[in-house]
Protein backbone atom coordinates (compact mmCIF):
# COMPACT_ATOMS: atom_id res chain seq x y z
CA UNK A 1 0.00 0.00 0.00
CA UNK A 2 1.46 3.33 -0.98
CA UNK A 3 0.54 5.89 1.26
CA UNK A 4 -0.13 9.63 -0.28
CA UNK A 5 -1.00 13.25 0.67
CA UNK A 6 -2.99 15.39 -1.76
CA UNK A 7 -2.29 19.56 -1.47
CA UNK A 8 -4.62 21.86 -3.83
CA UNK A 9 -6.31 24.98 -3.24
CA UNK A 10 -9.44 24.16 -4.74
CA UNK A 11 -11.48 21.75 -1.99
CA UNK A 12 -13.73 20.40 -4.72
CA UNK A 13 -10.52 19.53 -6.54
CA UNK A 14 -8.84 17.20 -3.36
CA UNK A 15 -12.36 15.64 -2.76
CA UNK A 16 -12.67 14.72 -6.52
CA UNK A 17 -9.35 13.05 -6.75
CA UNK A 18 -9.72 11.14 -2.99
CA UNK A 19 -12.57 9.55 -4.13
CA UNK A 20 -10.96 8.48 -7.60
CA UNK A 21 -8.09 7.12 -5.92
CA UNK A 22 -10.68 5.04 -3.42
CA UNK A 23 -12.75 4.35 -6.36
CA UNK A 24 -9.68 3.05 -9.18
CA UNK A 25 -6.76 2.88 -7.25
CA UNK A 26 -7.19 0.46 -4.23
CA UNK A 27 -3.08 0.53 -3.75
CA UNK A 28 -3.25 3.99 -2.79
CA UNK A 29 -4.12 5.13 0.95
CA UNK A 30 -4.53 8.96 1.35
CA UNK A 31 -3.30 9.87 4.64
CA UNK A 32 -4.00 13.68 4.07
CA UNK A 33 -5.42 16.04 1.83
CA UNK A 34 -5.05 19.87 2.37
CA UNK A 35 -6.20 22.72 0.83
CA UNK A 36 -3.43 25.20 2.42
CA UNK A 37 -0.11 24.20 0.72
CA UNK A 38 1.57 25.33 4.71
CA UNK A 39 -0.16 22.76 6.18
CA UNK A 40 0.67 20.69 3.65
CA UNK A 41 4.26 20.94 3.95
CA UNK A 42 4.28 20.41 7.23
CA UNK A 43 2.30 17.27 6.67
CA UNK A 44 5.45 15.71 4.25
CA UNK A 45 7.19 15.67 7.35
CA UNK A 46 5.20 14.39 9.51
CA UNK A 47 3.51 11.43 7.88
CA UNK A 48 6.53 10.67 4.98
CA UNK A 49 4.12 9.84 2.45
CA UNK A 50 4.99 7.56 -1.11
CA UNK A 51 3.09 9.89 -2.98
CA UNK A 52 2.29 13.21 -3.52
CA UNK A 53 -0.47 14.55 -5.30
CA UNK A 54 0.81 18.51 -5.99
CA UNK A 55 -1.11 21.67 -7.11
CA UNK A 56 1.49 24.30 -8.62
CA UNK A 57 -0.88 27.74 -8.64
CA UNK A 58 -1.71 27.91 -4.77
CA UNK A 59 -1.88 31.36 -2.53
CA UNK A 60 1.01 31.33 -0.20
CA UNK A 61 3.34 28.84 -1.46
CA UNK A 62 3.26 27.46 -4.97
CA UNK A 63 4.00 24.08 -5.20
CA UNK A 64 7.48 24.69 -6.45
CA UNK A 65 8.33 27.11 -3.52
CA UNK A 66 6.54 23.87 -1.10
CA UNK A 67 8.89 21.82 -3.47
CA UNK A 68 12.17 23.94 -2.70
CA UNK A 69 11.40 23.39 1.54
CA UNK A 70 12.00 19.75 1.34
CA UNK A 71 15.36 18.98 1.80
CA UNK A 72 14.95 15.62 -0.15
CA UNK A 73 12.30 14.27 -2.70
CA UNK A 74 11.54 11.08 -0.68
CA UNK A 75 8.93 10.64 -2.51
CA UNK A 76 6.94 10.33 -6.16
CA UNK A 77 5.04 13.44 -7.31
CA UNK A 78 2.15 13.96 -9.69
CA UNK A 79 1.47 17.30 -10.24
CA UNK A 80 -2.34 17.90 -10.59
CA UNK A 81 -2.98 21.02 -12.98
CA UNK A 82 -4.85 22.97 -14.97
CA UNK A 83 -2.26 24.71 -17.09
CA UNK A 84 -2.66 25.67 -20.85
CA UNK A 85 -0.72 23.49 -23.98
CA UNK A 86 2.79 25.35 -23.28
CA UNK A 87 3.15 23.94 -19.68
CA UNK A 88 1.81 20.07 -20.91
CA UNK A 89 4.67 20.50 -23.13
CA UNK A 90 6.83 21.88 -20.52
CA UNK A 91 5.90 19.07 -18.41
CA UNK A 92 7.01 16.28 -20.95
CA UNK A 93 10.39 17.85 -21.82
CA UNK A 94 10.99 17.43 -18.40
CA UNK A 95 9.67 13.64 -18.07
CA UNK A 96 7.69 14.75 -14.98
CA UNK A 97 4.65 13.06 -14.00
CA UNK A 98 1.16 15.06 -13.97
CA UNK A 99 -2.97 15.17 -14.22
CA UNK A 100 -4.65 17.48 -16.14
CA UNK A 101 -7.61 19.07 -14.72
CA UNK A 102 -10.75 17.68 -14.81
CA UNK A 103 -8.67 14.53 -14.02
CA UNK A 104 -9.45 11.63 -16.41
CA UNK A 105 -9.81 8.12 -14.84
CA UNK A 106 -7.57 6.18 -17.14
CA UNK A 107 -4.63 8.80 -16.96
CA UNK A 108 -5.16 8.89 -13.16
CA UNK A 109 -4.45 5.16 -13.10
CA UNK A 110 -1.68 5.35 -15.64
CA UNK A 111 -0.07 7.31 -13.23
CA UNK A 112 -0.16 5.45 -10.17
CA UNK A 113 0.99 2.65 -12.25
CA UNK A 114 4.21 4.76 -12.87
CA UNK A 115 4.43 5.15 -9.14
CA UNK A 116 4.62 1.68 -8.43
CA UNK A 117 7.43 1.07 -10.68
CA UNK A 118 9.33 3.38 -7.97
CA UNK A 119 10.35 6.03 -10.16
CA UNK A 120 11.21 8.86 -8.09
CA UNK A 121 11.08 12.73 -9.60
CA UNK A 122 14.53 14.20 -9.27
CA UNK A 123 15.84 17.59 -8.21
CA UNK A 124 16.90 18.12 -11.62
CA UNK A 125 14.07 17.40 -13.29
CA UNK A 126 12.07 20.07 -10.93
CA UNK A 127 14.90 22.51 -11.82
CA UNK A 128 14.30 22.11 -15.60
CA UNK A 129 10.48 22.32 -15.20
CA UNK A 130 10.70 25.30 -13.31
CA UNK A 131 13.43 27.22 -15.53
CA UNK A 132 10.64 27.01 -18.25
CA UNK A 133 7.63 28.21 -15.95
CA UNK A 134 9.77 31.23 -15.21
CA UNK A 135 11.36 31.58 -19.04
CA UNK A 136 9.96 35.42 -19.98
CA UNK A 137 9.31 34.22 -23.37
CA UNK A 138 7.98 30.62 -22.31
CA UNK A 139 9.90 28.64 -25.14
CA UNK A 140 10.26 25.45 -24.95
CA UNK A 141 13.95 23.97 -23.71
CA UNK A 142 16.82 22.66 -26.00
CA UNK A 143 16.91 19.72 -23.51
CA UNK A 144 15.17 16.73 -23.17
CA UNK A 145 14.42 14.37 -20.17
CA UNK A 146 14.07 10.77 -21.85
CA UNK A 147 12.86 8.00 -19.01
CA UNK A 148 14.73 5.12 -18.61
CA UNK A 149 14.00 2.30 -15.93
CA UNK A 150 16.34 3.36 -13.25
CA UNK A 151 16.03 7.36 -13.77
CA UNK A 152 16.04 10.14 -16.42
CA UNK A 153 19.05 10.96 -18.84
CA UNK A 154 18.46 14.92 -20.02
CA UNK A 155 20.18 15.39 -23.56
CA UNK A 156 20.57 18.63 -25.60
CA UNK A 157 18.13 18.37 -28.85
CA UNK A 158 21.24 19.58 -31.36
CA UNK A 159 23.16 16.43 -30.50
CA UNK A 160 20.16 14.21 -31.13
CA UNK A 161 20.79 12.50 -34.56
CA UNK A 162 17.15 10.44 -34.66
CA UNK A 163 15.25 8.38 -33.02
CA UNK A 164 14.00 5.37 -33.89
CA UNK A 165 10.64 2.92 -32.78
CA UNK A 166 11.15 0.05 -30.66
CA UNK A 167 7.22 -1.40 -29.69
CA UNK A 168 6.81 1.10 -26.56
CA UNK A 169 9.81 2.41 -26.06
CA UNK A 170 12.42 4.61 -28.65
CA UNK A 171 16.05 4.61 -29.36
CA UNK A 172 17.73 7.75 -29.33
CA UNK A 173 21.01 8.28 -31.22
CA UNK A 174 23.25 10.99 -30.50
CA UNK A 175 26.01 12.60 -32.78
CA UNK A 176 28.86 11.26 -30.48
CA UNK A 177 27.79 7.73 -30.93
CA UNK A 178 26.00 7.65 -27.87
CA UNK A 179 22.50 5.94 -27.96
CA UNK A 180 19.68 6.25 -25.30
CA UNK A 181 16.35 3.70 -24.43
CA UNK A 182 13.77 5.86 -23.12
CA UNK A 183 10.57 4.07 -21.93
CA UNK A 184 8.16 6.31 -24.11
CA UNK A 185 6.97 5.39 -27.81
CA UNK A 186 8.01 7.01 -30.50
CA UNK A 187 4.31 8.99 -31.31
CA UNK A 188 5.07 10.58 -27.83
CA UNK A 189 8.57 11.44 -28.89
CA UNK A 190 7.04 13.01 -32.01
CA UNK A 191 4.46 14.90 -30.55
CA UNK A 192 7.14 16.65 -28.37
CA UNK A 193 9.80 17.09 -31.03
CA UNK A 194 8.05 17.79 -34.88
CA UNK A 195 7.68 21.78 -33.91
CA UNK A 196 11.59 21.48 -32.72
CA UNK A 197 13.02 20.72 -36.57
CA UNK A 198 12.45 17.31 -36.04
CA UNK A 199 10.27 15.14 -38.60
CA UNK A 200 8.80 11.74 -38.66
CA UNK A 201 10.07 10.11 -42.24
CA UNK A 202 8.83 6.62 -41.78
CA UNK A 203 6.95 4.71 -39.27
CA UNK A 204 9.97 3.51 -37.39
CA UNK A 205 11.98 6.74 -37.48
CA UNK A 206 11.76 10.01 -36.77
CA UNK A 207 14.92 12.31 -37.41
CA UNK A 208 16.32 16.11 -36.62
CA UNK A 209 16.50 18.02 -40.00
CA UNK A 210 19.90 19.60 -39.07
CA UNK A 211 21.86 16.46 -39.48
CA UNK A 212 20.64 15.77 -42.81
CA UNK A 213 23.56 15.33 -45.04
CA UNK A 214 21.62 14.25 -48.46
CA UNK A 215 18.72 12.90 -49.73
CA UNK A 216 18.67 9.77 -52.47
CA UNK A 217 15.37 9.60 -54.22
CA UNK A 218 14.66 6.17 -56.18
CA UNK A 219 12.51 2.74 -55.78
CA UNK A 220 13.48 3.25 -52.11
CA UNK A 221 14.21 7.04 -50.87
CA UNK A 222 16.38 7.29 -48.03
CA UNK A 223 18.16 10.22 -46.36
CA UNK A 224 21.94 9.75 -45.35
CA UNK A 225 22.89 11.84 -41.73
CA UNK A 226 25.80 13.17 -41.28
CA UNK A 227 27.08 9.88 -39.02
CA UNK A 228 26.69 7.98 -42.29
CA UNK A 229 23.62 6.23 -41.11
CA UNK A 230 20.96 6.18 -44.13
CA UNK A 231 17.47 6.01 -43.01
CA UNK A 232 14.37 5.11 -45.17
CA UNK A 233 11.80 7.76 -46.35
CA UNK A 234 8.31 6.48 -46.25
CA UNK A 235 6.43 7.37 -49.52
CA UNK A 236 3.70 9.26 -47.89
CA UNK A 237 6.07 11.04 -45.85
CA UNK A 238 8.56 11.82 -49.02
CA UNK A 239 6.53 15.25 -49.76
CA UNK A 240 6.59 16.30 -46.19
CA UNK A 241 10.26 16.12 -46.18
CA UNK A 242 10.42 17.69 -49.40
CA UNK A 243 7.90 20.79 -48.20
CA UNK A 244 9.74 21.50 -45.15
CA UNK A 245 12.52 22.11 -46.91
CA UNK A 246 11.43 23.85 -50.05
CA UNK A 247 12.96 20.76 -52.41
CA UNK A 248 11.99 21.11 -56.38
Amino acid sequence: MLRAIIIDDEPNAVGLLDLRLSQHCPQIQVVGTFTSSLEGLQAIFNLQPDVLFLDIEMPQMNGFQLLEAVANLSFSLIFVTAYDRFALKAFRYSAVDYLLKPIDTQELIEAVSKVEKQRKTTPEQLGHLREQFNSPTRTLPDRIALPYQNGVTFVSLTDVLYCESDDNYTKFYLADGQHYLATKPLRDIQELLEERDFLRIHRQYLINLSHIKKFVKGEGNYVVMTNGQSIPVSRTQKDRLMERFGWL
